[in-house]
This record gives C-alpha cells, structure tokens and sequence, in this order.
C-alpha cells in the first residue's frame, strides 16, 4: 500500500485496488455487476486505507439507507426483546428498516466489527444498549466513521450526543422504600453486573433508601449476579441458607428475582408468607408467575422508540440549533404492585 497524507479518497481506493472509480461506487453501494472477488478485494483496500464515504457526500447524492443499527450485548433476552420491539416498529413506522447486531463488549476486534460493519451497511444512525453504549472503542469507532448514534441508558450523559434513559436510582429507591414501609428492614440485594451502568445505579437507590430510613446497609445481605435467572437463583441460596435470613430480597432485575422466587421454593420458604420477593424492570414473565412479581415497569419499548425518533430526527452533536438538554431525555417508570410481597 502506497503511504499519503491526509484522509483517503475513492479515487485512493480504486487505485489501490486496481479497478474504476464507478466499481467502488457499486461495491460501497452493493449494487450488483460486480465479480464476487472484486468486491472482496475493494472491501479489504476500504478497510485497510480506512475509508469512509463523508456524510454530506451520500446525502448530496441521496445515498441515505434508511437503515437503523441496534447494537447490544446484554445476557437478558427479555431486555433485547422489548428493545428491538419498539424501536422496530418506530422504524416501520417512519419508513425506515432495523438492523440487529451482538457484539461482545470485550471483544479484541470489536472495533474492526464495527468498522466492517457500517462499511457494510451504512447506517443512517446506530442505538447502542449498556454496556456498549459505555464503551470508548465503540463511540470512537462511530464517531469516526460519521455514524450517529444515541445511547440507551448510558451511565453518564456526553456533550452533543443524544441519550434516552430512566432513573434507575430513583425507582430503586422507589422499591426500597416500599418493602421498608411493609415492615421489612433486613432486606436482601442482588446486583447485576459490573460492566452494566444500571447495576450500579440501582444499588445506590437501595442504599440510598435504607440510610434514609437509618437501616445500615450489612454488606452481608448484598449478593452479586448477572442479569439472569442462575445467578438470582445462586445468590438467592446464599442469602437464604443463612441462619438469620433476609425478610425480602430486591433482586436488580427480573430474571434474577425469578431466580430467588425458585430458590425460595426449593427451600421450602412461601412467598410472600416468609420472604417478600422484588423485581425490577417489568418483564412479560413478571406477571405470570406465582405469585406475580411486584417489579419496577421499565420503559424499555418506549425508550427504544424514542432513540429512533431521535436519530430519524437528527439531533447530532453537529446540530448545534438543538438545545443540549434536549438530547437527553428521562421517561418515566412506575412501581407495579403485585402479590410476591406483603407486610411483615
């Protein structure tokens, strides 16, 4: 590969790659006429000159794909289901198509995925869930590239680009305040993963709330997990063959309350007779087990929505008419009440 200043061109890239101008254009526009071998060997000279058509560009020539990327790495299907819901039917409804994609959040090539995959696909904008949406390699990597993006639940806000979260400390508190006034003081914990902006949220609403009542948080009582049924179920036996066990347990997402409401079970102890069980999030399950979950509603269907609203509307961080409050947006949640907790 020959060396050059400044950004390349596509004139760099046919020439690396030793066909026309015109043969690039079908190859980044996947228009068909073009030999399957020639098109691989124009996508390795893109990807190793680091290539990127400018954004102004496809827009003079009307190249926008109408395609929207939903990245995500996340062990809760019943999270990505209610993510991919909403924002799909928001992109049906505004004409535009979704496009889904798992990446690892500690993958050693995750920014050359990225890479490939917005040459691939040119996407009019990317929503990142937690914890991609926290990832430097990932923003980086769309930033560079041009891509828009807005965050979902991100665990801090960035300067000119769009977010859309609820307060996850907040209905934790919410939570915790509940199961305070039922009578309940040694209340149990279980966390959701490090790598997850909202475990530590949700965690300093639990706390927040116990102090506010003068309940010493005992670290005794907080398990670790990871957004899934085993590891609610595993932290639930911990916390439950203690000789002084926990009057309720608050697990920090429904899957792991699921976990705990079985774990319960196999012990022999009722719910909500002997133990008061807590969710959060409100997933489709919450409401069909025995006894239903009382859990936090989480507007994950409707945030997804929004982040679509927000990239179809291009509020990017180029768009400086856009007031910077405006880019970040909190829904609200609600506390659903149901029958896996009770007085004391």
């Amino acid at each position: 590969m020959s060396t050059r200043r400044g950004s390349p061109t596509i004139v760099d890239v046919a020439r690396e790659a030793g066909v026309s101008i015109k043969t690039v254009s079908r190859v980044l526009n996947h228009e068909p006429g073009v030999h399957e071998s020639t098109r691989d060997q124009v996508l390795k000279v893109v990807e190793a000159l680091r290539y990127r058509p400018k954004q102004s560009a496809r827009s003079l020539a009307g190249g926008r794909s109408f395609l929207i990327g939903l990245l995500y790495y996340d062990p809760s299907a019943i999270f990505v289901g209610s993510v991919q819901q909403g924002a799909t039917v928001r992109c049906r409804e505004l004409g535009y198509h979704l496009v889904v994609e798992s990446l690892h959040n500690d993958a050693p090539d995750l920014r050359q995925q990225i890479d490939r995959m917005v040459l691939a696909l040119r996407p009019d904008g990317m929503i990142l869930t937690p914890p991609l949406c926290d990832n430097p390699e990932v923003l980086a990597a769309l930033r560079e590239s041009g891509t828009p993006c807005v965050l979902m639940s991100p665990e801090r806000d960035i300067r000119g680009v769009p977010s859309v979260r609820m307060d996850d400390v907040h209905a934790a508190e919410e939570i915790t305040n509940l199961l305070i006034s039922l009578g309940h003081r040694r209340i149990a914990f279980i966390k959701g993963p490090a790598d997850q902006s909202a475990s530590a949220a949700r965690y300093e609403g639990f706390v927040n709330a116990l102090r506010a009542h003068d309940i010493q948080p005992d670290p005794e009582l907080v398990q670790p997990g990871a957004f899934t049924f085993a590891s609610g179920r595993d932290a639930a036996h911990q916390l439950l063959s203690r000789r002084q066990r926990p009057t309720a347990v608050f697990a920090s997402n429904d899957d792991m309350a699921l976990g705990v409401l079985a774990a319960a079970q196999r012990l022999g102890l009722s719910v909500p007779g002997e133990l008061s069980v807590a969710g959060f999030d409100d997933s489709p399950t919450a409401a069909l087990v025995w006894p239903p979950l009382t859990t936090v509603r989480q507007p994950v269907a409707e945030m997804a929505r929004t982040a679509v609203e927000m990239l179809v509307q291009g509020h990017r961080a180029e768009a400086s008419a856009v007031d910077e409050a405006e880019l970040h947006k909190v829904l609200p949640h609600e506390l659903v009440v149901r029958d896996s907790t009770r007085a004391r």
